[in-house]
């Protein structure tokens, strides 16, 4: 299989060149201008097809996004909502804690962060200020673990640290990722529920967080932020060639060739990203405001994410 360096599992599956997959079910529909791709890996076999994990990977794409539409931002931060009020377990009482992933000193990686600043966080209303909650409300708790390079400490035992400590009954990781196509970048957002190993997007492996590692259902977000270096080369190469002279077999051999040095590592984001990462943060706190707090308007969201 031709080796594809991306997060999306939308954009694995389309490397397969359209055939059916074992064990991988794709299915694709719009509803407000917003397209959505559906992508549940069933078997391992799938899994190791597509190199992800078993789950359900639901993409929400639109160019409005990329092109900072707020009209267009709110439309998938509702869907988005919707999608993740129906993906979390019962409530029973439990809180959620939301874990903002990622590097807030640098621009492209502080997409969880900046979502965790929008976030409205109740846990401490119900026993402190009980007064101040009202039905259709969650304890929501939050964490922005940093990464390995800052404090030392793996994320994965952070957040299973807290974990231990609150009791969610869900986990909401917020991450930022890496796209195969220049199009999606800062432009799509994912939702699964396997869980997600951060810094997977630009080749930083580190220790999963999924339900076999913190005990809990462990629902994960992002947006891509950056794209390869070399996967825009392998593109430009076969633009220039015009789609004639070069095969497949040429293209996956020059971008081996780009792998094995240092622009394999590289990778790329949009001039604008101080923007659109704090849009991208904004649209997805929404989203995780409304499935959280379905009792609550639109504008109450609105206000006290403002405030």
């Amino acid at each position: 299989m031709r080796q594809i360096r991306t997060d999306l599992a939308m954009e694995s599956a389309g490397a397969q060149g359209g055939r059916e997959l074992p064990g991988v079910n794709v299915s694709e529909w719009e509803t407000g201008g917003v397209t959505l791709t559906e992508v549940r890996i069933e078997t391992e076999e799938g899994a190791r097809l597509l190199g992800k994990p078993v789950g359900l990977y639901l993409t929400m794409e639109c160019r409005g996004v990329g092109r900072r539409d707020l009209e267009t931002r709110r439309a998938v931060s509702a869907l988005l909502g919707e999608e993740l009020a129906r993906l979390l377990p019962p409530e029973d009482g439990g809180p959620v804690l939301v874990a903002g992933l990622g590097n807030r000193a640098v621009t492209p990686d502080a997409l969880g962060p900046l979502t965790v600043d929008h976030t409205l966080v109740t846990r401490h209303f119900y026993a402190e200020r009980p007064e101040l909650t009202r039905r259709g409300m969650t304890p929501v708790c939050a964490v922005v673990p940093g990464v390995l390079g800052v404090t030392g400490i793996e994320t994965s035992e952070m957040v299973r640290a807290i974990a231990q400590a609150v009791k969610p009954r869900a986990v909401i990781a917020v991450d930022a990722l890496a796209a195969r196509a220049v199009s999606r970048v800062a432009s799509t957002v994912q939702l699964t529920d396997s869980g997600i190993r951060p810094g997977s997007g630009v080749g930083n492996h580190r220790a999963a967080l999924t339900r076999e590692t913190l005990g809990v259902p462990v629902l994960s977000v992002g947006v891509p932020m950056v794209i390869y270096a070399a996967t825009i080369a392998r593109d430009a190469f076969g633009m220039l060639s015009g789609g004639e002279a070069q095969s497949e077999q040429a293209l996956d051999a020059m971008a081996e060739e780009l792998l094995g040095g240092a622009l394999g590592e590289m990778v790329v984001t949009p001039r604008e990203v101080d923007d659109l990462v704090e849009d991208a943060a904004v649209m997805l706190a929404g989203g995780v405001n409304r499935a959280l707090h379905p009792g609550l308007s639109d504008e109450d969201i609105l206000t006290m994410m403002q405030a």
